[in-house]
């Protein structure tokens, strides 16, 4: 344990030094969240009761979404370019690779989570601290199972990577519009909220939806926490098996 520990740490390190040398690229990488939140989310005003409680949750699973799951493609230049298949012939635990990479995303998710926070209390944002404790661990294991997952696609994807544009384009967009994040799915069509019902990110919405605005008994926060259970576990599962196969 002590060495599968260490081996996490020394992969965290590797990959969270560029980010503090460029801190500024986080920034940026928020351009498009904080544009929906102080735009779009002022669009919603009284549209659906209050928006910024709706909306906040919302924006944080869109960045879920996006972070971890495009993740992957950070490890699909490394694939290409030949730095992962050196990391790949030392000792490093195979498993201790995938969680420490999966850490370090989740470390910039939670830093980025806690700043559209704070953005967005000036903005109306009622705080409610345990709902918002208990929203940031769901979507750190949801983001976790993501993250797993592109991983996983990176490495199936390589050496061209054409795979994982392919199907990251044809289904992140789909599976973000489906999920109710920026418009309700109610007043949707029967045959849309159906597919928005089998929608794992739709269930993980409506969960931080419920603890945000404080509700945690709401039956909305079980579907939903097992939505990311489900999707944490299988992502490690494929994750570890993928990782340990190799390059």
């Amino acid at each position: 344990m002590t060495t599968f520990l260490r081996d996490t740490a020394t992969v965290f390190r590797r990959e969270f030094a560029p980010v503090l040398r460029e801190p500024v690229g986080l920034l940026f990488e928020m351009g498009q969240p904080l544009l929906f939140l102080f735009l779009f989310g002022s669009l919603l005003d009284g549209a659906v009761g209050s928006s910024w409680q709706w909306f906040v949750p919302g924006i944080l699973v869109m960045m879920c979404l996006s972070g971890p799951m495009a993740s992957g493609y950070h490890l699909l230049v490394e694939l290409i370019g030949g730095s992962m298949e050196r990391m790949m012939v030392t000792p490093l635990n195979r498993t201790a690779m995938l969680v420490g990479r999966t850490l370090k995303e989740m470390a910039i998710l939670t830093a980025q989570a806690v700043l559209i926070i704070l953005l967005a209390l000036p903005l109306g944002f009622e705080l409610h601290p345990a709902g918002v404790l208990a929203g940031m661990a769901l979507l750190i294991v949801f983001g976790v199972g993501l993250g797993a997952l592109s991983f996983v696609l990176a490495l199936k994807s390589a050496p061209g990577g054409t795979l994982f544009y392919v199907v990251t384009q044809a289904l992140l967009f789909p599976m973000l519009l489906l999920s109710g994040v920026l418009l309700p799915m109610d007043s949707g069509p029967a045959w849309l909220r159906v597919l928005g019902d089998v929608n794992p990110v739709t269930h993980a919405v409506d969960a931080q939806r419920a603890l945000f605005a404080g509700d945690l008994a709401d039956p909305s926060v079980l579907y939903g926490a097992a939505a990311a259970l489900v999707v944490a576990g299988a992502g490690l599962v494929l994750g570890n098996r993928a990782m340990r196969r190799g390059v």
